[in-house]
């Protein structure tokens, strides 16, 4: 990947920032397993290494070991039996770790690489990822999602130094990992849009040329949707390529706003909801999928039939959102709403912005028809059943989520609205 190349294309971005990577190499391809040591060596990163994986990442990346060890790297290894989730108490067991080694590399995709993207962080040590499944969007990201009481926290820290994937490996990747990262990729749709809603909205930062590179991503996979259940190395390069992609982009603009919207906070929700019961809560991509096909058909019923609306502030009942969440949650909620991002809000530039938002809905948004037939195509699952989600589940999430976010999202806007989600869903 040409990482020059974009930011050239950024340099004097109209949108009057100055955009940087902090990314020195992506290196995607046949045979890069056994040519880590090789490439590592040569980008001059450190020789004295953490590697932190689980039995089942490494397992696939069969020679990334011998190859690091051939080249002269010293390895302390971290490998847990089989990494769910990532938890802050994860992230200190990393840190410990880091005392006497200069870099850390993960191998493996989503939670193993987001606990060694805050531990190596805070440490101040180099970072390389060698992903094992094109299952997130996170690679490149500068942002990572953690669970801490039971709340699922966004740390923002920095992008890993080197991104390395072999196609080999990502081709024979599970069916339902690859799906996982087809879901997370088309959620960019309504991430899109919710970043120029806020635009609109309340003046918040926005910038095209960055959503265009995140579109580029989301192109790139959505042509491909019909080869993400086979292993086609091409197809999985390619694939892989454009989750990296939404991660630049998140850097790019310095926010997840490129990547993630309504969809990703239901995801959150749900997510967070079972692990406060003990419940193991589904791939982070799978969920998001599911989510993304709510959302998008939600915005699109809400475009259809709500053609006037006379916004009134915000008449949250904060009593009836805290009764949605855990006890352990509450500090967490409450640090996001004092103030509330409704605070921000005007009823009669909301009321104004209406009919442009309604034909944005409209121009960026798959048909619920598009969407269905591209996330069957690439096997991915679209009903909150498959992801183990109940109807009083599926409820809570849709009605509670916006919540969990200090951001305009058009979901947190419908109490405003005075209308109810739910009456959307069909």
């Amino acid at each position: 990947m040409d990482l020059k190349k974009i930011l050239n294309s950024l340099e004097n971005c109209p949108c009057g920032r100055k955009h940087t990577i902090a990314t020195e190499l992506v290196e995607i391809g046949s045979g890069v397993s056994g040519r880590v040591g090789e490439i590592l060596a040569g980008a001059g990163f450190p020789k004295s290494l953490l590697l932190v994986s689980d039995r089942n990442a490494l397992a696939a990346a069969s020679g990334v070991v011998e190859s690091l060890e051939s080249a002269g790297f010293s390895l302390k290894k971290l490998i847990y039996d089989n990494m769910m989730y990532a938890k802050i108490e994860q992230v200190r067991e990393v840190e410990a770790l880091c005392e006497d080694v200069e870099g850390v590399i993960s191998v493996g995709t989503g939670s193993v690489n987001d606990i060694c993207r805050v531990a190596s962080y805070r440490r101040g040590k180099k970072f390389c990822i060698f992903a094992t499944a094109p299952s997130m969007d996170g690679f490149a990201s500068d942002t990572a999602p953690i669970v801490e009481n039971n709340f699922k926290n966004s740390y923002f820290v920095e992008q890993p130094s080197v991104i390395l994937a072999d196609t080999a490996v990502l081709a024979k990747a599970p069916v339902e990992l690859k799906a996982a990262g087809f879901g997370d990729m088309i959620a960019k749709y309504i991430g899109i849009l919710d970043w120029r809603i806020a635009n609109l909205l309340i003046d918040e930062y926005y910038c095209p040329a960055i959503a265009d590179i995140t579109m580029q991503g989301v192109n790139k996979i959505v042509a491909l949707a019909d080869k993400v259940r086979g292993e086609d190395e091409e197809a999985a390069g390619s694939i892989m390529e454009g989750l990296i992609l939404s991660g630049i982009g998140m850097k790019l603009a310095k926010c997840s706003r490129p990547a993630s919207g309504a969809e990703h906070v239901v995801s959150h929700y749900w997510e967070c909801y079972k692990l406060a019961r003990g419940i193991w809560p589904e791939f982070h991509g799978k969920k998001v999928g599911v989510a993304s096909v709510l959302i998008n058909r939600i915005y699109h019923n809400i475009a259809d039939r709500v053609v006037d609306i006379d916004p009134i502030p915000d008449p949250t009942d904060w009593d009836e959102v805290k009764a949605a969440f855990d006890p352990s949650q509450l500090e967490d909620l409450m640090k996001l709403n004092t103030p509330t991002i409704t605070d921000k809000v005007d009823p009669a530039r909301l009321k104004r912005i209406w009919p442009e938002v309604r034909r944005l809905i409209k121009e960026i948004l798959p048909t619920d028809e598009e969407m269905m037939r591209m996330m069957k195509a690439a096997g991915a699952v679209t009903e909150p059943a498959d992801v183990h989600v109940s109807d009083e589940l599926l409820e809570k999430g849709l009605k509670y989520h916006s919540y969990m976010r200090y951001r305009i999202l058009l979901t947190r806007l419908l109490p405003m609205m005075q209308l109810d989600i739910m009456d959307f869903v069909k």
